[in-house]
């Protein structure tokens, strides 16, 4: 899988997560991702989770894992990135 692909599954992991703690308005700040190894395997798998937030703003972390039916899910990165709220208005004017 190319890293593009893996890329894009962290952003959007990233952004799910911050959003159930800082609710539904929510934009990626900036993240960074570490590629292991290769994502072979049937699906792609992300796990994320929020280590810390405050009102407008979370720190998350992101582990992708390529798994197969018949074998062991791999770990092939890992993302840590942070989101922000932004205003309502905001989003629906732009």
């Amino acid at each position: 899988m190319h890293g593009g692909v893996l890329s894009y599954l962290a952003d959007n992991a990233l952004t799910f997560a911050a959003g159930t703690s800082l609710g539904a308005n929510v934009l990626t700040g900036g993240f960074t991702i570490t590629y292991l190894r290769p994502a072979d395997g049937a699906r792609l798998r992300a796990e994320a989770a929020v280590t810390g937030a405050t009102r407008r703003q979370a720190v998350v972390s992101c582990s992708i894992y390529a798994e197969s039916d018949d074998t062991e899910p791999v770990l092939c990165a890992i993302a840590q990135g942070t989101a922000r709220t932004v205003e309502r208005d905001r989003i629906e004017r732009d």
